[in-house]
């Protein structure tokens, strides 16, 4: 079996199929490797981790919510949240008219990423600032939801971590397989 980390750059679609006229950027452009499927979803307006797998039962175990796993996302957003916002994220805020989960949100400085293109638009009236989110749970869209209920929409959303996975060192559009540590340690975790 395959197990491949992938940190997804902004606008490639989680899939491997494209049929729109032109196609859009899909994960064959960045993986060679047949038979491996996303275990999870990242828009395409985000960026970051992506595990690829051919294992099913992994999958399954990472994309039912019954089997919770952390997941932590570095976010940019508009304006520089207060505690009450950070609070209000932590305690878990409605979206589509279901409260989340409860969350860990902290404000964190800039984080050494790779600039993304194109380029998060700049406005010189409003600041933006820099938030680290940690979930359990999935939902559609649940980041940039949870983000704008709160008064602070997203500009840039990259998913850093996901249980003992992590982007670091990495490049947008790099891949590589597990290590059989990282890759015990995953499967222990679920």
């Amino acid at each position: 079996m395959r197990y491949l980390l992938l940190y997804k750059p902004f606008g490639v679609l989680t899939q491997f199929t494209d049929r729109t006229v032109p196609p859009r950027p899909t994960l064959a452009d960045y993986v060679p490797i047949p038979h491996v499927y996303s275990a999870g979803r990242l828009d395409a307006d985000s960026e970051g981790l992506l595990l690829l797998t051919d294992d099913g039962r992994l999958k399954h175990r990472l994309m039912q919510p019954e089997f919770a796993h952390s997941r932590t996302y570095y976010v940019q957003v508009e304006g520089i949240p207060d505690d009450r916002a950070l609070e209000e994220l932590s305690a878990g805020v409605i979206v589509q008219g279901e409260r989340t989960r409860p969350a860990e949100a902290k404000r964190i400085a800039e984080p050494a990423l790779e600039p993304r293109v194109p380029p998060v638009r700049f406005r010189a009236a409003i600041p933006t600032s820099w938030i680290s989110l940690t979930l359990t749970e999935g939902r559609n869209r649940q980041v940039r939801r949870m983000t704008a209920a709160v008064g602070f929409p997203t500009l840039r959303l990259v998913r850093w971590s996901m249980e003992n996975l992590t982007i670091a060192g990495m490049t947008p559009g790099q891949w590589r397989d597990l290590s059989g540590p990282e890759l015990r340690s995953l499967k222990k975790r679920l």
